[in-house]
């Protein structure tokens, strides 16, 4: 069975969004097992919408990892808005908001706005040591509308975590399609499920591994869908970094390099 690893998902229930009760986050960890995913990373929004309380969200983690025992390894993160607020606390407690209490950190961008400062703040966050990973820009009409700002912000040093379902045609056809130029251009680092529930939002990786493995083999679907997620979680270089394929004419696909970042 192929293994994969999640670092985005909404299944600690009554946070956010995400699951509705202890039953349907349970269900949620189920169909992750039978998927053949071995780490999930529980990531509640920190937003304007809904606050993140740290103690809250490890108390809901540890209430749902004994029930499942060692069968799926739970962590916690958080689905981390660019506020004031959030960007002045990160800097005093930046553990609180990464994945597995490691150095990596989920970035959402708002839907309506992008300030005028962005670069300057995703600097600051690198100064923190903190690896930014942004989060379904392929979802986001203000960075789909502007692409070299996403060019720019992983020079920068920042990655891209794209959504499993939109791959599948789950958030329309548009969106499909620009997910396989940015998988064609080597422009994703991770894929994730960013599941909410059992249904519309599932904990499901395997139907979009099966997709990048046609399209791009296995080799690099297991690099999207394990080896670099594994490594955000434990906190390592991702092993898997190749410069991207820049959109100019007769541009030839790059040989493999690999970029490791070391403190």
């Amino acid at each position: 069975m192929r293994l994969m690893v999640d670092i985005h998902c909404h299944i600690l229930y009554g946070l956010d969004d995400g699951a509705e009760s202890l039953e349907v986050a349970m269900e949620m960890a189920e169909m992750a097992i039978a998927d053949g995913i071995t780490h999930v990373v529980a990531t509640p929004h920190a937003n304007a919408d809904y606050s993140f309380h740290p103690e809250l969200v490890q108390q809901r983690r540890n209430e749902i990892q004994a029930r499942l025992g060692d069968r799926l390894t739970l962590a916690t993160g958080c689905d981390f808005h660019l506020s004031f607020e959030n960007l002045q606390d990160v800097r005093r407690d930046p553990q609180k908001y990464t994945i597995n209490q490691k150095n990596y950190l989920l970035v959402e961008f708002a839907d309506f706005a992008i300030p005028p400062t962005i670069d300057e703040t995703l600097h600051q966050l690198h100064l923190a040591r903190l690896l930014p990973i942004i989060t379904h820009p392929e979802r986001n009409g203000l960075i789909r509308a502007q692409p070299e700002r996403l060019r720019r912000w992983v020079h920068q040093g920042c990655y891209v975590q794209v959504t499993a379902q939109s791959l599948l045609g789950r958030f329309g056809q548009d969106t499909r399609r620009l997910v396989e130029t940015w998988l064609d251009e080597d422009r994703i680092h991770f894929f994730a499920s960013d599941a909410h529930n059992v249904s519309s939002r599932p904990l499901r990786l395997r139907p979009a591994f099966d997709a990048v493995a046609k399209r791009r083999g296995e080799a690099v679907a297991q690099a999207l869908f394990r080896d670099n997620p594994l490594a955000a979680f434990e906190g390592r270089p991702l092993p898997y970094a190749p410069e991207p394929l820049e959109n100019t004419p007769g541009a030839q696909r790059p040989r493999r390099r690999k970029r490791f970042f070391f403190f």
